[in-house]
């Protein structure tokens, strides 16, 4: 065999092998060919059937207009789409502050009503998220939003504190306990006998003379000594301490003694006395921030009964102050004389004078004829005027207490404090607070009773919902947006039925108050009974009934021999 026929002979192979692989190929390629024609044919009428018809107009439909904005060139106008809406007016976003003042508020809220639950766990945890809320951010720049968020805080963390206080059932600490004073500290000055700085002897002079005083200032080594001891840094604290608190009952001291006539600068007996404490009890049993004692206190018609201790109010023991100084003014002719005897008592001074024949304080100091803490009672309250009136000179930053504002309601009916909190949202810890001469939990008729600002509307509510002859034991409770008679009902493990009879048929609107139930009293003790043993319960072998019954004898005994005394003698 040649080389062509060799040649021709593999070119005939390959080409029919060719053919055999090329015809499956063009099979299926014509098949795919006309799969996608259909194909693209089909998804051009389905796409089709999507397309919007046109817009056809609506009868009575105008065509849209143009409007000239008035803020803009009249001469271009501005064209309008009739199908945009109009954005509604949204109220404005809420700053950062109020933003997390009004999650607080939740969160407290939240905390208030788990506590009413018993759910003291969750309380606390929603109690302790409020405060963390209120201080997870820096102070505002604002300085008025920055004083409305400091003085949220405060309100919120004093209410928490209230709170916990009732839920522990420890309540506020007792008068005794809480507010005895300590000891003054006049009696460590007088056993330092601290020494007299000439230099500020000239000082403290030239500041008299400067210093406008309705009381008379007067320089002496005792009353250098406590400017001296209230210049050092543990005197300076007293004093600033003091002077801070007389910020509360400032104005209300000031009026007082305006209408009475007395000099304002006798506001520092209230603080030497008990450092402006109207619950202070000293170890004499002297009460309130002038520290009266019972038979004073009842001279001026403070009231003290088991209910109320009126020399435990602020504005009443204040107003008997200033009349029974002002009557030791006008007995004495002195203010020395009549601070002295507002310390120690008119006997006191009267039988100092008529033993030494002076009618002079500094006299009957300087001859010892009054007690110790009398002679330095007077200095220590000079010392404080002129230093408070020359506080720069002294280098004193005196920042007052913001004043203490209420709002007073006479109640026609005895009235508990729990009703009172619950109508104006508030713990019973701060109604006491705005009322320390109450001693119970319950405000007798005819109290002027203190409430916060604008909470005597709410008062005002709460009692059109509780008859006056059920205040003293009723419960309220304020209506919220969900609640329904039988939600109230579980809240306050009572019954529907009660709740209707009480009230009305018919839910009042949220905000207003319904009245709840009173707690049913505690059952009574049982008598302790003595188990008696068998042998005891036999009569003659008890030895109980043996030794008791010659008692009567010997007393039958007794009376026979008394009267032969007397018939003897």
């Amino acid at each position: 065999m040649d080389s062509s026929t060799f040649g021709r002979g593999i070119l005939e192979g390959l080409t029919g092998n060719l053919k055999l692989v090329c015809k499956p190929l063009l099979a299926l390629g014509i098949c795919l060919l006309l799969g996608s024609c259909d194909t693209s044919k089909s998804n051009t009428s389905r796409y089709r059937k999507f397309i919007p018809p046109p817009i056809r107009k609506a009868v009575g439909m105008s065509e849209p207009t143009e409007v000239a904005d008035p803020g803009l060139d009249p001469q271009v106008p501005v064209p309008v789409n009739a199908f945009l809406v109009p954005r509604p007016n949204l109220p404005p976003r809420p700053s950062n502050p109020e933003f997390l003042m009004q999650r607080a508020d939740r969160l407290f809220a939240d905390g208030k009503k788990a506590m009413a639950e018993g759910r003291n766990r969750d309380a606390r945890r929603s109690f302790d998220t409020a405060i963390q809320v209120l201080m997870s951010e820096p102070l505002p720049s604002d300085p008025v939003e920055r004083r409305r968020l400091e003085e949220r805080l405060d309100d919120m963390a004093d209410a928490i504190y209230h709170y916990d206080l009732e839920q522990l059932g420890s309540g506020l600490p007792s008068e005794t306990e809480s507010a005895l004073l300590p000891p003054s500290v006049e009696k460590q000055i007088l056993e330092e006998n601290l020494p007299v700085n000439p230099e500020l002897r000239q000082r403290v002079r030239e500041q008299i003379e400067t210093t406008m005083s309705e009381l008379p200032l007067e320089v002496t080594d005792a009353v250098l000594s406590y400017i001296d001891y209230f210049s050092t840094e543990r005197g300076r604290k007293v004093l600033l301490s003091g002077f801070a608190r007389a910020g509360r009952y400032r104005e209300m001291i000031s009026r007082v003694f305006s209408e009475e006539g007395l000099p304002a600068e006798l506001i520092h007996v209230a603080q030497l006395e008990s450092h402006f404490n109207p619950a202070a009890v000293s170890y004499a049993s002297a009460v309130g921030m002038w520290q009266f004692m019972r038979t004073a206190g009842s001279d001026f018609d403070l009231s003290m009964n088991g209910q109320i201790d009126e020399r435990r109010d602020p504005e009443k023991a204040t107003r008997a102050a200033a009349q029974f100084l002002l009557s030791l003014y006008r007995h004495y002719g002195d203010w020395y004389l009549a601070l002295a005897a507002y310390n120690c008592g008119a006997g006191c001074v009267d039988r100092a004078i008529q033993r030494t024949g002076y009618a002079d304080f500094w006299e009957l100091r300087r001859m010892k004829a009054l007690p110790l803490a009398t002679t330095n009672y007077v200095p220590e309250i000079l010392a404080m005027t002129i230093m408070y009136k020359n506080a720069e000179a002294y280098g004193l930053n005196v920042e007052h207490d913001p004043t203490l504002e209420y709002d007073n309601i006479m109640l026609e009916a005895d009235t508990s404090l729990a009703l009172v909190a619950t109508a104006i949202d508030r713990p019973i810890g701060q109604i006491k607070q705005l009322n320390p001469a109450l001693l119970q939990t319950v405000a007798p008729r005819g109290y002027s009773m203190h409430l916060p600002v604008g909470s005597a509307e709410l008062i005002e509510a709460a009692f059109q919902a509780v008859p006056a002859s059920q205040r003293k034991t009723a419960r309220i409770h304020r209506v919220e947006e969900d609640d329904t008679w039988l939600s109230i009902a579980k809240q306050y493990s009572t019954t529907v039925t009660r709740l209707t009879a009480l009230n009305s048929e018919e839910l009042p609107q949220t905000g207003k108050f319904v009245m709840i139930p009173a707690l049913p009293p505690p059952p009574a003790p049982k008598p302790a009974t003595k188990k008696s043993s068998k042998k005891s319960s036999k009569p003659t072998t008890s030895s109980k009934s043996t030794d008791a019954a010659p008692k009567p004898q010997a007393k039958s005994k007794a009376a026979p021999s008394k009267s032969t005394r007397k018939s003897g003698a």
